[in-house]
């Protein structure tokens, strides 16, 4: 089932998620569900939070990209209770990002691009990895849903003075996406 994807603005997306445990009733069919959703909207990450649950759960599939990173063919992930250390190598670099919770924005965003990871997979197998490069800064993007923060809050207040229309509009219910979205309504 696709499931309605939560804007900027939601609360939702601002809480911190909790870490879940095996015996999580309908986990198979979560998954399934984000993974569906995540597609039907041309994404390659999609977190628990984007769905309205603060959990501790992202699903990335990365082959999309495999065309201008070659190294990211075939990569599915499941991660559930990912814990995430960036490995400072003193070099940040700026990518753009878009997110589908800001439909339409899209943002240089500076990012440290190595990581070490440790996560449960959906079998509740651990696994721990360092990952460098686009992939890990789509974990870290996605992994940032689980810290109840979006991209846009690492860009400079210049940048976002710059989108705060665009942001207004999203909080306003002033946007079209070709999927399935939720609001906020403070009514």
């Amino acid at each position: 089932m696709i499931l309605p994807v939560y804007l900027y603005g939601h609360p939702v997306l601002r809480k911190i998620s909790n870490n879940i445990n095996p015996d999580y009733k309908g986990l198979s069919e979560l998954l399934k569900n984000m993974w569906e959703t995540m597609y039907s909207s041309d994404g390659i990450g999609i977190a628990a939070p984007q769905v309205g649950l603060n959990d501790r759960i992202i699903v990335i599939d990365v082959d999309p990209v495999a065309e201008s990173f070659p190294e990211l063919k075939g990569i599915k992930l499941t991660l559930i209770n990912p814990q995430l250390e960036v490995i400072d190598d003193g070099k940040k670099l700026s990518r753009e990002e878009g997110c589908l919770s800001l439909p339409g924005i899209h943002e240089g965003v500076p990012r440290i691009e190595k990581i070490n990871i440790n996560w449960d997979d959906e079998n509740f197998t651990h696994h721990e990895e360092v990952f460098e490069g686009y992939l890990a800064r789509v974990i870290q993007h996605e992994y940032d849903h689980l810290e109840g923060k979006v991209f846009i809050d690492h860009i400079s207040p210049i940048r976002k003075q710059l989108i705060k229309t665009k942001l207004n509009n999203i909080i306003n219910g002033k946007v079209r996406c070709d999927y399935r979205t939720k609001g906020y309504s403070k009514k």
